[in-house]
């Protein structure tokens, strides 16, 4: 049986959200066929935990040692939301060690994590997305021309930064003080974009079988102000799949959510969030390592979809083992 480890927590507040993915994803995986094991990447440090006991992983193998024995891993199944997991960076660190890792390769995960530079590339694809602003914690920036370019009501939001925290909806410029702070906390670079009025969705995106697939439209309907922290993980929204949304806009939901994808050679599981406006889906952001607690999204996406969490994960590991094929380490 292969050894895979089901990797979670991270260094950021999205640390509590990914320690109950791990649970879900940990279930989803067959004990018949994987010896399972929860590890923790925490500020604290890196360890497994089998039993309530903790073993410290070893960074130069990212192994563990229990009861006198070396245990060296097969695959990482990433479940770390926000960085260094989401990020690139532990999935550069596992590429130069030589272990697989589910998702897609360190770059596209830079990439997506950093909105303004994701946004700037898949515009060159003929992406559309929301007017915006980006602005530095070290550099000078006027308030007033920010208005000017994006209008009011607008988004401030962290430029590096998921599960919507750091983000404040503006509606009058007295307001841009508290909402920049607000976003410095979690991140020195920030994204004002401006504020689209129109319809909200998830869109849930794999590699399945060599052909990318939308696995579901989801309809956000929040009962905040928009889809924050709340909304998301304590019960402020309606998430309703499939959207509400027309044959013909659902078609270019699914055109627009694909060719986000493979613009950017993405692999394994993402969720994009994009505004309808007259039809014409807006890009918002995207999520490379989408929640799998029993409340996130993908997992309601995939079973309305059909496709069993088990038979999912069991193509996403056979998806990193074969990538690894590739490296030259």
């Amino acid at each position: 049986m292969l050894n895979v480890a089901v990797v979670a927590g991270g260094y950021s507040d999205e640390y509590v959200v990914s320690l109950k993915s791990c649970e879900l994803v940990y279930a989803s995986l067959n004990p018949e066929k994987y010896n399972r094991t929860r590890v923790r990447v925490l500020k604290e440090g890196w360890y497994a935990e089998i039993d309530g006991e903790k073993f410290p992983i070893d960074k130069e193998d990212f192994s563990f040692t229990k009861n006198g024995e070396k245990k060296l891993f097969d695959c990482v199944v990433n479940i770390i939301h926000g960085t260094p997991g989401e990020d690139g960076y532990m999935q550069a660190f596992w590429q130069l060690i030589g272990i697989p890792y589910t998702g897609c390769n360190f770059y596209q995960s830079a990439l997506t994590f950093n909105k303004k530079d994701c946004i700037a590339v898949l515009e060159k694809y003929g992406i559309p997305h929301a007017k915006s602003v980006y602005i530095h914690e070290n550099f000078p920036y006027n308030i007033d021309e920010i208005a000017e370019k994006v209008g009011l009501p607008c988004f401030v939001k962290p430029n590096q930064s998921g599960s919507s925290l750091g983000i404040s909806k503006v509606k009058s410029k007295d307001e841009f003080d508290t909402a920049l702070q607000k976003a410095f906390k979690e991140d020195k670079e920030v994204l004002i974009e401006s504020f689209l009025d129109g319809t909200e969705v998830s869109v849930g995106v794999l590699k399945l079988n060599g052909e990318t697939k939308v696995v579901g439209i989801t309809e956000i309907v929040s009962h905040n102000e928009f889809f924050d922290y709340e909304a998301k993980y304590q019960g402020a929204s309606e998430e309703i799949t499939p959207a509400r949304i027309d044959d013909k806009t659902t078609r270019k939901v699914e055109e627009i959510s694909i060719r986000a994808y493979d613009s950017l050679q993405m692999t394994g599981i993402s969720r994009s969030e994009y505004i309808i406006v007259d039809g014409i889906p807006h890009f918002l952001e995207m999520n490379t390592l989408p929640g799998f607690s029993p409340a996130s999204i993908f997992p309601q996406q995939a079973s309305h979809a059909g496709i069993a969490l088990q038979d999912l994960f069991d193509s996403e590991i056979e998806l990193a083992l074969n990538r690894k094929t590739l490296w030259n380490v």
